[in-house]
This record gives structure tokens, C-alpha cells and sequence, in this order.
């Protein structure tokens, strides 16, 4: 059996904000690549790898994926954190391409087959006012997505006022955001969308958690009658409790799990039935050794998967998502994601996108590679600098929590 010798990083793209995990074996030309990317800590997954994790994995064999898991999830006592996670799930995606490739069989077969002849996905549209996001929601309808994502301008689009009334020390010259003032647009915004588009494409929307818990309840209450496909990131993760009292309002689809990290964020809203469709990034859920675990459990209970991609992500997490759409019974629907030509060329073998599809090409393991020599040309700036998330305000220069 192939046994492990060497665990290191590639970091590219701009600023190095893609993290690459590679495991090389002792056997000639064999090795896998998994996604460790974290847009706001990089530096610091790299050195969990490079200097915690990796070590520990040399010599052990590579088909021992399950007891590797867990083994590294319980080896720094303290677990289930967005640093760990990242790690652990791109050493966990390497090691899934390698039996894959050892095997001769693309990840999805290994996981039990493709159950679908390819992945549905949703496209991601936008305008400053109505007529601009019709524009580009008609744009995605006509090229054949199935599911397009509404947003009023960015995160938080609609809810931001110029005019709002701050005090005479504000902290900040820039639009408040204000929980009422969303609870106004968004409703009107699909009310415009459906008299203009009727009840025929299937729309969802993204809070990004911006809302207080109260008014997040009473949004998910007004948009029941425009019939949205889900209603993304309503609540903050800290307040998922409220997903009861939502429930017991309304039949607004509800998705989440876009900062989950820990089993019991996911657990309870799974197993009594709180949302609809979870969330969870593959990278950060721990690899595919647990998201795999995740849609089974989603399959028991009626809810479904849409794996979290977004902007900072790469084409091997997109990959590794892909598998699991293909293999599993209970995916609903996976995020798009757009990569520039350059980027798809340091990653070859990546999944394509057409139609509002995506597809696998069929190859052993994760079915992609990286090009280290174009993936060292992807970085643009020197020295590297780390990113933050966005803190928008309230009217009284209080965060509101992305």
C-alpha cells in the first residue's frame, strides 16, 4: 500500500488567498490535491499543515482515510474551529485523489455513483435598482440556469441608508445599514421580480446574516408569497435558534451553514427539520470524509445540500463538491463559482460549466490537477497581506455581523 511522504502548500492566486494541499506518496508519480483555502488566515492554515498536521501523516497509509480523520480532528484537543477544519479538509480531499487515482475511478464512483447525469447549479445576479437585476436575472434565464440568486446591489443591497440619523461623533461617514429599511426592499423587490418575471424561475436571496433575529423572522414571513427557491444565511450562526420560531411562522425555504464548523451548528437544524438546505463549505466542513456524512444524514430527514463556493473559493474545493453533488441522493442545488482563464489554466482537469450545469470529466480521483509553474504566476503582489472581513455599521457605529 502507497504510504505517505511529503505534505506541503502551494499558495496562489492574488495574495496567496488559495491554499493547495498536496500529499505525495512513495510510489512513483502518485500523489493528491485538496483545498485548504481560508481568504482571511491562509498564512496561518499553511503553517497548521506544514508544521502540525503534515508531520503527523508521514509514513501512515494513504487508504487509512477515515482513521487519518480522525485521528488529526482530536490531535490538537481542541476541534471543530474554521482553522483545523480548512486543514483537515484539504488533507482529506488530497488523500480521497489519491484512492481515486490508485483505484482508477473518478471520487463520485468510489462515494457509489453518479446519481445524476450532471450537477444543477445557481447563478449569482445583481443590479443597483430593479430594472438593471432583471437585466441580469433574464441574462442567467436565457442561458439556461435553473436557479438564479437575487441581490439588490452587494451583501446587505437595499438596506443601507445615506440620510440615516447618526450622532454628532459617528464613527463613520459611510451608509448605515438598517434592519427596517431591508424589511422594505427586499419584500418590494420581489414583488417587482415576479409581476415582471411571473412564478416561473426559480429565485433565492442572501441576507448574509445582516438581520437582527426579529426582523430576520418577519422577512422570511414576507417573502412567502413570492415563492423563493431558499431564503440563504436569514440568521448569524449564533442565532440559529430562531430557525423554531421561523418555522412556526412560514414555509419560506430556508438555507444555512455558510460559517458552520462544528456538527452541532448543522445537527439540530437538520434532525428537526429548520432549514432546507445546508450550507456548509466542503473545506471547512472537514473535507469529503464528513460532508459525505452530512448529506447522508440530510437524506434521512428530508433536507437537502448546496455547498457553499462564493467568490474567495478555488476549483478543487468546487471539485471535491462536485463529487459529492453526483454521488448523493439528498443534493438540492450547488453555488457557482467564476475563475478567470488564468486561473483554470494552473488548475486543468477542473470542472466545466455549461448551461447552468456543471460536469465532471470522468477522470480517477477529484479528476483535477495544478500546474504549479502557472499557479506561482497567479501571484500578483509582494509581500503577501492578509484580508478582513467586511464590517458594515448601524446608524450608531455598531458591527453588523457578516
Amino acid at each position: 500500500m502507497a504510504k505517505i511522504k511529503e505534505v506541503r502548500c502551494i499558495r496562489t492566486r492574488t495574495n496567496g488567498t488559495w491554499v493547495i494541499v498536496k500529499i505525495i506518496t512513495d510510489q512513483p508519480g502518485l500523489y493528491g490535491i485538496g483545498s485548504a483555502s481560508e481568504h482571511y488566515h491562509a498564512a496561518t492554515v499553511v503553517t497548521a499543515i506544514e508544521e502540525s498536521l503534515g508531520p503527523m501523516l508521514i509514513g501512515r497509509e494513504v487508504s487509512r482515510i477515515e482513521d487519518i480523520w480522525q485521528s488529526l480532528f482530536t490531535s490538537g484537543y481542541w476541534r471543530a474551529g474554521s482553522i483545523l477544519n480548512a486543514a483537515l479538509g484539504g488533507i482529506d480531499m488530497a488523500l480521497w485523489d489519491i484512492k481515486g487515482k490508485e483505484a482508477g475511478m473518478p471520487v463520485y464512483d468510489l462515494l457509489g455513483g453518479a446519481s445524476r447525469a450532471a450537477v444543477p447549479c445557481y447563478a449569482h445576479a445583481g443590479g443597483q435598482d430593479h430594472e438593471a437585476l432583471v437585466d441580469d436575472i433574464q441574462r442567467y434565464i436565457d442561458e439556461g440556469w435553473p436557479v438564479i440568486r437575487c441581490q439588490l446591489g452587494g451583501y446587505g443591497g437595499g438596506g443601507f441608508l445615506d440620510d440615516a440619523i447618526k450622532p454628532k461623533n459617528a464613527w463613520s461617514d459611510a451608509a448605515a445599514f438598517d434592519d427596517e429599511a431591508y424589511l422594505e426592499a427586499i419584500p418590494a423587490m420581489f414583488d417587482f421580480l415576479r409581476k415582471r418575471l411571473g412564478f416561473g424561475p426559480k429565485l433565492t436571496h442572501d441576507v448574509h446574516e445582516h438581520l437582527r433575529p426579529q426582523v430576520a423572522v418577519a422577512l422570511a414571513k414576507r417573502l412567502e408569497d413570492y415563492r423563493l427557491y431558499f431564503l440563504e444565511d436569514v440568521l448569524a450562526p449564533e442565532q440559529i435558534d430562531w430557525f423554531r420560531l421561523m418555522r412556526q411562522q412560514c414555509t419560506t425555504p430556508q438555507a444555512m451553514g455558510e460559517l458552520f464548523v462544528n456538527v452541532h451548528e448543522y445537527l439540530p437544524l437538520i434532525s428537526e427539520r429548520l432549514i432546507d438546505f445546508v450550507r456548509v463549505r466542503v473545506s471547512k466542513g472537514g473535507g469529503i470524509t464528513p460532508c459525505r456524512k452530512i448529506a447522508t444524514l440530510c437524506e434521512f430527514y428530508g433536507v437537502n445540500t448546496a455547498w457553499q463556493e462564493g467568490g474567495d473559493n478555488d476549483p478543487v474545493n468546487q471539485a471535491a463538491a462536485m463529487h459529492l453533488d453526483m454521488s448523493s441522493y439528498s443534493f438540492g442545488i450547488q453555488e457557482e463559482n467564476h475563475f478567470s482563464d488564468e486561473e483554470l489554466e494552473a488548475f486543468p482537469g477542473h470542472a466545466t460549466m455549461d448551461g447552468g450545469y456543471m460536469y465532471s470529466n470522468g477522470q480517477p480521483g477529484l479528476g483535477i490537477d495544478i500546474d504549479e509553474e502557472k499557479a506561482a504566476k497567479l501571484l500578483k503582489a509582494e509581500p503577501l497581506k492578509a484580508y478582513f472581513a467586511a464590517a458594515d455599521r448601524r446608524a450608531d457605529g455598531s458591527i453588523v455581523r457578516p
